[in-house]
Formats: structure tokens, C-alpha cells, sequence
């Protein structure tokens, strides 16, 4: 049995997530005949994918910068 990689487990969520949100908005859009709820929930898509960028990315600790005084 193959495994997935720890990288892409953490990421597969978010892509399943934002896949069934735009066959929802799809369905509603051109299915149901609700434009404006297909259009609305199509909008979940990228804020899907961008929470996931969000939480999976890490965080580098930025060096503080000293300043020294000028002097006169």
C-alpha cells in the first residue's frame, strides 16, 4: 500500500475542501438555478485555499535588527 507524504496530508484537506465548494457552487449555479448562492459559495474556493496557505506555511524568526546611536 503506498503512503502519502506528511507534506501533502496536511494539504489535503484544504484541496478536498476547496474542490467540493466549487462542485457545490457549480451545482447551485447551473443546477438549482441560484446564481447568487453559486456565485457566493464559489467565493469560499480561494479563501479555502488561502486559510490553508495560512496555517501550513511556517513562520521564520525574523533577527532583530539593532540599531546603534549616531553620534554627533
Amino acid at each position: 500500500m503506498f503512503s502519502i507524504p506528511t507534506h501533502a496530508r496536511r494539504r489535503l484537506p484544504f484541496a478536498v475542501a476547496g474542490f467540493m465548494s466549487f462542485l457545490f457552487s457549480v451545482w447551485l449555479y447551473f443546477v438549482q438555478g441560484e446564481t447568487t448562492a453559486g456565485i457566493f459559495v464559489g467565493l469560499w474556493v480561494p479563501s479555502i485555499h488561502s486559510l490553508g496557505t495560512l496555517l501550513l506555511t511556517p513562520v521564520a524568526d525574523t533577527p532583530t535588527r539593532r540599531y546603534e546611536e549616531v553620534g554627533s
